[in-house]
Parts: structure tokens; C-alpha cells; sequence
């Protein structure tokens, strides 16, 4: 399905997607750089930071190349194959930022609720087994929707109501039991995205409860800061993506479900850099290091 099918449109939504993907994948790009070129800045709140960075650009690519290509040459096909792989690796990159977002939550809560003993708890090795079941949970997710979507050898439609392969949309096209369906949905969708999301939630009850603890104004200020760019991101991601995984068949609608793809497909990642670059005292002082660094 097209964002719209009038052709004066075409080449304005070619440029808007094209802007929007280049500006993304640079804008996170530089994140990347920035974390990895500034010592100051080799810390486990800006490895995960990275790393978020680095999802958000295959996040992307993974739809807006697809659909750069189809407006050049008006098309809006893709195979059953092509988009089970897209289906796949939607679920996979969206599950990585999902828990991406909550190893970060606990990483704040653990810098705030004992800071004296962070460097001890959040060690290397520890960062890069949470980074590993990161990618070991979003692969359990991904591989879950595709052995699901595999089961269904009935259509009864051949044309999908948003402009990617979200699973919600590629199993409602299913001939079979609706109930199913549903369950799968709600079953997957509770166990790979409440769970993180309730980890978020005490993380930061946690954190709260120990700011207000803080009797200096000073010392709460600098406490809130280091979380708020994480609690932006967070909203941005989940006020999207939980709309757009659980519309359903009656209350659906197309338009409001390509919107709400593209807000989490495409705008969110590409906000994120921002959002951390402008929040965040250590990454503009690392730009502006980095930048007279080149001069």
C-alpha cells in the first residue's frame, strides 16, 4: 500500500524519505563516532548508547531503502519471501531496541541506587552479556513471529494495509482461526515487549524513590539529567510501537496505521541522536572536542 498515490506527490515523498533516511543513518553515524573516538566517553551508559545508535540505522534500512525503490519506479510489490525477511527483521531490530532501552534503564538505576559500587557492578564483561541476550531474545522474537507466519498456507487478501510487513498486519491476512491469531499477537507481544517494558517502569520507581532521597536541589538536578534523554527515547519508542503491533482487525485504520508505522520505523530513529546530543552535557562536549579536534 502507498503513502499516497497522487504522482505529483512522488518525487515530495521521495525526497522527504530520502532527507529522513540520510539524516538518520549520519545523525546516529556520528553518535557512533563521537562514543568511540572520545575517551571520556567510554563508559557503560554510552556503550549501550551506541549500540542503540547502531540498531536505529538498520532499523531504518530495513523498510525506507524498500520504499525509496518503490516510489522511483512505482511499484508497491514485494514477494511472500521479501516480506517474511522484512516481517523478520522488523521484529528482531524493534525487540533489540526494546531491550537495549531496558539494560540502559538498569544501567541509570544502578548509577543512582548505588553509585559507589557502579564501576564494580557494570563491568565490561557484564555490558557485553547484556548486550549478547539482547540479540539472543530478539532473535527468539523474530524467529517466533516467522515459525507463526509459516503455519499460514491461506490468504484471504493479497494486499497488506500499512506500507511495511508488520506481523499484525501479515497475520491478519490469514485465512485461519482469528483467535489464534490474537493470541499469538498478545502472547508475544506481552512476554518480548511487558516485560522490558515493566523493567523500565521498576527501574526507574527505583530511581525515583532514590532521587527524592537527595536533600541537596543540586544533586536531584544532575540526577533527573542523566535520565532524561533516556526517558524521551523510551516514550517516543513505546508511544509508537505498541499502537502499530497491537491494531486491531476492527478498530484498524489504514491511514492512522501507516502514520504510526512511519513514526516508528522512521522518525524515531532518526529523533534519537538528537534527543541525546541536545539532553546530554557529555556528547555536546565530545562534539565540540571532536570538532576542533579536525580543525
Amino acid at each position: 500500500m502507498t503513502f499516497s498515490e497522487d504522482p505529483d506527490l512522488q518525487p515530495i515523498l521521495l525526497g522527504q524519505f530520502l532527507s529522513m533516511y540520510l539524516v538518520t543513518v549520519l545523525g546516529n553515524l556520528l553518535i557512533i563516532l563521537v562514543v568511540n573516538s572520545d575517551s571520556h566517553l567510554h563508559t557503560p551508559m554510552y556503550f549501550f548508547l551506541s549500540n542503540l545508535a547502531l540498531i536505529d540505522i538498520c532499523f531504518i534500512s530495513t523498510t525506507v531503502p524498500k520504499m525509496i525503490v518503490d516510489i522511483s519506479i512505482q511499484s508497491t510489490v514485494i514477494s511472500y519471501y521479501g516480506c517474511l525477511t522484512q516481517m523478520s527483521l522488523l521484529a528482531f531490530f524493534a525487540s533489540m531496541e526494546d531491550v537495549l532501552l531496558t539494560v540502559m534503564a538498569y544501567d541509570r538505576f544502578v548509577a543512582i541506587y548505588q553509585p559507589l559500587h557502579y564501576s564494580v557492578i557494570m563491568n565490561a564483561r557484564l555490558c557485553v552479556l547484556l548486550l549478547l541476550l539482547s540479540v539472543f531474545v530478539s532473535l527468539l522474537d523474530s524467529q517466533l513471529h516467522n515459525l507463526v507466519a509459516l503455519q499460514f498456507t491461506c490468504f484471504k487478501d493479497v494486499e497488506i494495509a500499512n506500507l511495511f510487513c508488520y506481523p499484525s498486519q501479515v497475520f491478519s491476512l490469514s485465512c485461519s482461526d482469528t483467535l489464534f491469531k490474537t493470541m499469538v499477537i498478545y502472547f508475544v507481544g506481552a512476554i518480548f515487549g511487558f516485560i522490558p517494558m515493566l523493567g523500565i517502569f521498576f527501574s526507574y520507581y527505583k530511581i525515583v524513590s532514590s532521587i527524592l532521597k537527595i536533600h541537596a536541589s543540586g544533586g536531584r538536578y544532575k540526577a533527573f539529567s542523566t535520565c532524561s534523554s533516556h526517558v524521551l527515547v523510551v516514550c517516543l519508542f513505546y508511544g509508537t510501537s505498541i499502537g502499530v503491533y497491537l491494531g486491531s482487525d476492527v478498530s484498524y485504520s489504514p491511514r492512522n496505521g501507516m502514520v504510526a508505522s512511519l513514526m516508528c520505523t522512521v522518525v524515531t530513529p532518526m529523533l534519537n541522536p538528537f534527543i541525546y546530543s541536545l539532553r546530554s552535557r557529555d556528547i555536546g562536549s565530545a562534539f565540540r572536542r571532536l570538532y576542533s579536534w579536525r580543525i
